[in-house]
């Protein structure tokens, strides 16, 4: 038992000894351990924040987003429809950093085809090339046995067996091309034929009874044929007497007629059956070539308006003319009641020195390349008027005194009803014209002004124009003795008028005097009241359409004036530095107007708006030379048109700025200071359920 117990003796020293030495060595190899495990003194530099747990603790989220902090955000180009500069709202983001060209080919293109083709030859020469080393080695050691064999044969065979394996090893070593395929023919074409079925054909018939038949038989005697020359004869000869009694240019007008009834009477009647089919396709026509207009007309609204200070501006649309109205000046205009796309164009001249013929035409929208009707009258039209309730009959009033009626419905060109000097026709032009209410016996009656100073009503009595007075224009204060005690009366020349919209015999009457008469049709002998309105001769009245009280004039002496008919002095004065050929209130609004001048401009005011100045002045004409004689608002569409004296009528679209309703009610709150007098009842309360609700406002 001793001596096994000494080797564990032993065994635990050396265990011992052994773990004094790796300590010994442990500090020798670890030198330097200390200073690491040793807590490490952070740096801070002086500026450094000393934050709390809490605010470190704390989190900043940021967005990431694929905009360029380096593109340009207000880029300007200028926009050829609008014909201003504009902001370009969309801006490139995209920031290459590497681009590469690549060297891909689709596999269906011929180039990669090509390449495909030339990969299967490589591969094909590779693989024959392989088979070839593989037969070889083969070969080489089926011929080790027969070269032993060989030797112990003859001699003679050797040179036979070299060629042999030459040969051989020449036929291995040159590798295999494989064949070509060939690719097929895409335009390879083969006829091929196929029979089908044919269906058997159906008759169908349909009796139908005989027209019915009558037997005619006469006989034609020598007196017969006789008495039938004599009638002829007769009515040649009253044909001839009719023709005697007609003036010269009657006798030119009822030839003109029977050359167009002639030439017409020779065409066959199948043109007849197709004219409103014709017209149809004729709009349809004009409708393509002016789309761009018609598409501005529908849909066109000026954005610049938003930008702009309560100013409007005036888009040209159509421009209507016809050659039979060259050189002469658009002396009226009048949109139709009922058909609100027709309007009546009134054609003359207001120079007296050069006076000749008259034209009426009517347009429509649909067609502005030709005119829906033509009329031509031997002396100049001066004014028209289209009746409310019966929207074919056209008043119209002649350079020569007379007033005529066109029936739109009968297709002769002469009026329906024409004044004569029997029938009282005036003495001098007749400026205006207006229809009024039928009469106690419904007849139809209009009223008309002329410089002879007489206001006369013409009554429709069955076939003729009877005339009434209703007043005599006399000059206040001009009155002179003359022999045998005689008073005489300096005649007022009348150039304009307008019936009050409520008050059925009140009417205003304007003057070359430049003075205005309010007066009744049941006072025949004085006036209701005058007014001092203009230096010169005035060119139109107007009554207001809500506003019972207010009307509006305009005059040669460049001003436009607005009166309230109770005060004798104007509540607005406007002065357009030009002659002001005509005024107009607009159907939507009791505060906008528009008055055209000589210059060729158009000015529209807005008193809602602007007490002071117009809110759109626009030249409207081609030419400075023009002169613009009248304007017409649309009583329904946002739109204008105006003639000059060149025979031309321009259609322009109102900007929104322009047809604005009024939002209060109180119109024209002016700070006009009238002498002693409140504002008067009604003033501040229009009636508004008058106004046109439309769409287009």
């Amino acid at each position: 038992m001793a001596p096994k117990q000494q080797p564990r003796k032993q065994s635990t020293t050396v265990s011992r000894g052994a773990r004094k030495r790796d300590e010994d060595s442990g500090t020798e190899v670890g030198e330097g351990t200390d200073e690491w495990a040793q807590s490490k003194a952070t740096v801070r530099p002086p500026d450094q924040l000393e934050l709390t747990d809490a605010e470190l603790k704390e989190e900043f989220t940021r967005i990431l987003t694929a905009n360029n902090p380096h593109a340009p955000q207000n880029i300007v180009r200028y926009s050829f429809k609008e014909g201003t500069y504009k902001l370009i709202g969309f801006v490139n983001q995209l920031a290459v950093h590497y681009s590469q060209v690549g060297n891909l080919i689709p596999k269906d293109s011929d180039e990669g085809r090509r390449q495909h083709y030339r990969d299967e030859l490589v591969a094909g020469s590779q693989e024959s090339a392989k088979v070839t080393v593989s037969e070889t080695e083969l070969l080489e050691e089926e011929e080790g046995p027969k070269e032993a064999e060989a030797e112990t044969g003859s001699q003679t065979d050797v040179p036979a067996a070299e060629a042999a394996e030459k040969v051989a090893e020449e036929e291995l070593t040159t590798p295999k091309q494989p064949k070509e395929r060939k690719l097929t023919n895409q335009f390879n074409f083969s006829e091929r034929a196929s029979q089908t079925f044919n269906n058997p054909l159906r008759d169908r018939e349909c009796q139908m009874e005989p027209p019915p038949r009558t037997n005619f038989s006469a006989t034609a005697n020598q007196w017969e044929i006789y008495d039938a020359y004599v009638e002829e004869l007769e009515k040649q000869e009253k044909t001839k007497e009719k023709e005697k009694t007609k003036t010269p240019v009657a006798k030119k007008m009822g030839k003109m007629a029977m050359r167009k009834t002639t030439s017409m009477e020779s065409q066959s009647d199948d043109i007849t059956k197709v004219t409103q089919a014709a017209k149809i396709v004729e709009r349809m026509v004009n409708q393509n070539t002016y789309d761009d207009i018609a598409q501005g007309f529908k849909y066109y609204e000026d954005a610049a308006d938003e930008y702009r200070d309560q100013e409007g501006t005036l888009l040209p649309l159509w421009k209507f003319q016809n050659d039979k109205a060259k050189r002469l000046a658009v002396t009226a205009l009048c949109w139709n009641p009922k058909y609100k796309d027709l309007f009546a164009v009134g054609h003359g001249s207001y120079d007296f020195m050069k006076q000749s013929r008259g034209v009426l035409l009517l347009y429509s929208m649909k067609n502005p390349s030709f005119p829906e009707y033509i009329f031509s009258s031997d002396s100049g039209i001066m004014c028209l008027d289209i009746h409310v309730d019966h929207p074919y009959l056209v008043a119209v009033g002649h350079y020569d005194g007379n007033v005529a009626i066109y029936n739109l419905k009968k297709p002769h060109f002469q009026p329906a009803f024409r004044s004569s000097a029997k029938s009282g026709k005036h003495t001098d032009p007749v400026w205006q014209v207006k229809w009024q209410k039928d009469d106690m016996d419904n007849n139809l009656n209009f009223f008309s002004v002329s410089s002879d100073g007489r206001i006369v009503s013409w009554t429709l009595v069955k076939s003729e124009l009877v005339h009434t007075d209703v007043i005599k224009l006399k000059v206040e204060g001009s009155t002179t003795e003359g022999l045998e005690g005689l008073q005489l009366h300096t005649v007022g020349c009348g150039t304009a008028f307008d019936f009050h919209k409520e008050i059925d015999y009140m009417f205003l009457v304007g003057t070359e005097e430049g003075k205005i008469y309010k007066c009744s049709k049941s006072y025949s002998s004085q006036f209701l009241d005058t007014y001092d309105a203009h230096n010169m001769a005035v060119d139109a009245v107007s009554w207001n359409p809500y506003h019972t009280k207010v009307f509006m004039s305009c005059s040669s002496d460049w001003t436009v004036k607005i009166w309230d008919h109770t005060i004798k002095t104007p509540m607005f004065i406007y002065d357009l530095n030009s002659a002001v050929g005509d005024v107009a209130w607009a159907p939507y609004s009791s505060t906008v107007f528009a008055a055209v001048t000589t210059d060729g401009k158009t000015h529209v005011f807005d008193l809602s708006i602007n007490k002071y100045e117009a809110i759109c002045n626009q030249p409207v004409v081609a030419k400075k030379k023009n002169k613009i004689t009248h304007v017409q608002f649309n009583p329904i569409h946002p739109i204008i048109i105006v003639g000059d004296d060149r025979g031309h009528v321009t259609c322009l679209k109102l900007s929104p700025n322009l047809r604005k309703m009024p939002k209060v009610c109180a119109l024209l709150c002016c700070e006009v200071a009238w002498s002693k007098e409140e504002c008067p009842e009604g003033w501040l309360s229009p009636d508004w359920n008058k106004t046109r609700h439309d769409p287009t406002f």
